[in-house]
């Protein structure tokens, strides 16, 4: 028995088993910066056709320099991101490795999330006052490539889940937008979905709103280059102050949860909709309790809540800070006290759950 204020005995095994959890966490930690560079000058894809590669050619291909390249490389292969074969000294992508990093429209897509992961490091110091004071730190005032990861990670979700399973699942939606919609969707950033339910809904008009001026802007010249005219346009406005009262869908795509006022967001989509009409919310998956959330998702989750999603919703007004694992239960809470009555679980991932809330 350990005397009292004695440091228990430590069990060798269950060190070293932490301390291989420890080194692997390492490795992606530093790894996180090298997918980040990889996707920034396009390192990925000059590797995306699988055809074996020195690292000179892929320098060659990239426009940069042949020593940074090779020992990236090396990183990667020691990682098993890319392959290597040592009696050619050549690297190449696997389909599925090409698939995940090289070809930014699949589903599996994840450079993007890391770009956005890297991004909080620019922010540590400014998030430890936050530890320290309690205050906030605004979307806004997080690092460029915050805004630009996170379109990119979460586009690819969107595209194979949103025109294919999320919108057939709410109730009439789809069959509206085919025969001409009024849409808002809040929370936009740099407007992926918007896009996306434009491109399929000729016959429906779209309007992205975002509190973030700088998102908006790229929003518009992302519409521009989707040749969409004027079915979508972008607007700056918060949750609690887009304007109109007529629209037959709403949708909030990962956002309610870092808004400092959501239940004030939610009555102000209850006043915009139609009577009829439906607010769809897109949420991280997660459960109502703490330790139905402690896994590999879970641990994503916090860890992006903790850095940037609880700090959002604690520099505004209210400052509710559901934070990114929320959970079912409390989102509901949220939608009622806004005024909804009918609110359902109405699809569902294994990184979303997609609620419908109606007028």
């Amino acid at each position: 028995m350990a005397t009292s204020g004695a440091q228990p005995a430590l069990d060798e095994a269950k060190l070293n088993e932490f301390m291989n959890k420890a080194v692997g966490d390492m490795g992606a930690a530093m790894n996180a910066s090298l997918i980040a560079v990889g996707e920034q000058l396009g390192l990925y894809k000059a590797m995306g056709s699988g055809e074996p590669m020195t690292s000179g050619e892929v320098a060659k291909k990239t426009g940069t320099a042949e020593r940074y390249v090779r020992e990236w490389l090396n990183a990667q292969a020691a990682g098993g991101y890319v392959n290597y074969d040592p009696a050619e000294g050549k690297y190449w992508l696997s389909p599925e490795q090409a698939f995940a990093l090289a070809q930014d429209n699949s589903p599996a897509y994840i450079p993007g999330f890391f770009l956005a992961a890297v991004s909080v490091a620019h922010d540590v110091e400014r998030l430890m006052e936050g530890f320290r004071s309690g205050e906030g730190v605004g979307w806004h005032e997080h690092h460029h490539w915050l805004f630009e990861g996170t379109e990119k990670f979460f586009r690819p979700g969107y595209n194979a889940n949103l025109l294919s399973a999320w919108i057939p699942a709410l109730d009439g939606v789809e069959e509206k937008l085919k025969k001409g919609a009024k849409v808002a969707d809040v929370g936009c950033g740099h407007g992926a979905s918007t896009i996306i339910m434009a491109r399929a809904f000729p016959n429906s008009q779209f309007t992205g709103f975002d509190y973030h001026s700088g998102s908006i802007e790229r929003a518009r010249t992302l519409a521009e280059q989707a040749s969409l005219g004027n079915r979508v346009v972008f607007e700056v406005a918060s949750a609690k102050a887009y304007p109109g009262n007529d629209y037959d869908l709403v949708t909030f795509f990962d956002c309610l949860h870092d808004m400092g006022d959501p239940v004030g967001a939610a009555r102000h989509v209850f006043r915009s909709l139609k009577p009829g009409g439906s607010w769809m919310i897109v949420e991280p998956r997660a459960e109502d309790n703490v330790e139905g959330n402690l896994h590999p998702i879970g641990r994503i989750f916090y860890a992006a809540s903790t850095m940037i999603c609880t700090p959002a919703s604690l520099s505004q007004e209210v400052g509710l800070a559901l934070g990114a694992q929320a959970g079912e239960k409390k989102i509901g809470e949220v939608v009622r006290s806004g005024g909804f009555v009918n609110f359902r679980r109405a699809a569902e991932t294994p990184f979303n759950l997609v609620f419908e809330a109606k007028r």
